[in-house]
């Protein structure tokens, strides 16, 4: 299983590496494999969170997740959006950006790196979002079971986490403005455009989520009551798996904005980024089937909350960069923890559970682990 899943992967890491030797040397050799190394790092949160919505979709659109779905996350996000940025930003055609990308290294991270405030604002209101909405939804499974069952009840005010979400990006964008103000920066202009980048991410968030909620539900109604046709039923299914699809699509691109940003840490050569974080996003992918084949989420029950958390720890990251740098060791490394302790908290679960039964399994206070 282990072999089947991940032989893509694997081949493509023998393809990008030999491409790296071959463009650069064995210097680019390590540059890819240290960005590889970073991408997966940041992103196997995404991979289980992925895992969570994959694992509601048929055999069919998982492969469409791991073929379709590999071209967009490393063509699109890891080589053209740079590229697509810098256009925008620089008011140049893409083939101008491209050359710019490729002849001139330090103008083209400068360009990317300028954009960041609003990029940031977008990814980071969209997973901001996706954390909210999780932990004000009511769950038969607690994992911070005093953190948890307050807020289960403070989600049933509607509309609750749009409101926390502009207060925050409200709150983002005015001090990004005061800041630029104070220190008679060239950035008090881009206040407006955190502003509108961020509400921007939401939209995006409530349409597509939204759709793909939409869809599931309807599908899950008409499987409950067996009135449609099997033929309306799998249009139907397509429907919800499209837009699930669709919605993924939204997440692994939200996801990899550190990623790329934190790549020019590392290297400025648009070939080598490509390269090595489109390694680790094959990897990602992956993961995501893996988790979902073997069945992991419902083993470890906790992994899905511990990923959350790291949605929101990722949230928050990204809008304190707007203003603030942060390493991106501490982002990979806050992911890694709050993933690790619900890992051994889901542990601890199963061993209770297999000692003495469900009751002292419930009775496990999983905030307590140490």
């Amino acid at each position: 299983m282990l072999l089947k899943t991940f032989r893509w992967s694997f081949a493509v890491t023998a393809l990008g590496l030999a491409l790296g030797v071959w463009y650069g040397g064995w210097t680019a050799f390590g540059v890819i494999a240290i960005l590889a190394v970073l991408e997966i790092s940041l992103s196997f949160d995404n991979a289980v969170v992925n895992a969570g919505i994959l694992k509601k979709m048929s055999a069919f659109w998982q492969k469409i997740f791991l073929t379709v779905g590999v071209l967009i996350a490393v063509f699109g996000m890891r080589l053209a959006f740079p590229v697509v940025i810098v256009a925008v930003t620089a008011k140049k055609n893409p083939f101008e950006a491209v050359n710019l990308a490729l002849t001139d290294k330090d103008r083209y991270e400068q360009l990317v790196t300028d954009a960041h405030p609003a990029i940031a604002a977008f990814g980071g209101m969209f997973l901001l979002m996706i954390f909210l909405d999780f932990i004000f939804e009511d769950r038969d499974i607690k994992w911070l079971g005093w953190l948890e069952r307050p807020l289960a009840k403070l989600g049933k005010v509607d509309m609750l986490s749009v409101c926390i979400a502009l207060i925050v990006l409200l709150i983002t964008s005015f001090t990004f403005a005061a800041h630029a103000h104070q220190h008679g920066g060239t950035h008090a202009d881009k206040a407006q455009t955190v502003l509108v980048s961020g509400i921007a991410g939401l939209i995006t968030y409530m349409i597509v989520g939204g759709l793909s909620g939409f869809f599931e539900n309807r599908l899950e109604a008409e499987e409950e009551r067996e009135r449609e046709s099997d033929r309306s039923a799998v249009v139907l299914a397509g429907q919800a798996a499209f837009f699930m699809f669709l919605y993924l699509e939204v997440l692994d691109a939200s996801f990899s904005f550190d990623g790329v940003i934190g790549a020019f840490a590392i290297t400025n050569d648009i070939v080598l980024m490509a390269l090595g974080l489109g390694i680790g996003a094959m990897y990602v992918r992956s993961l995501t089937v893996y988790l979902v084949r073997q069945g992991t989420l419902d083993d470890y029950v906790y992994l899905e909350h511990g990923a959350h958390y790291a949605i929101g720890a990722l949230a928050v990251i990204l809008m304190v960069t707007i203003q603030y740098q942060i390493n991106e060791v501490i982002t990979g490394l806050v992911g890694v923890v709050l993933i690790g302790w619900s890992f051994w908290s889901s542990v601890r679960r199963n061993r209770a559970l297999a000692e003495t039964g469900q009751g002292a399994a419930e009775a496990v206070d999983t905030a307590r682990v140490p």
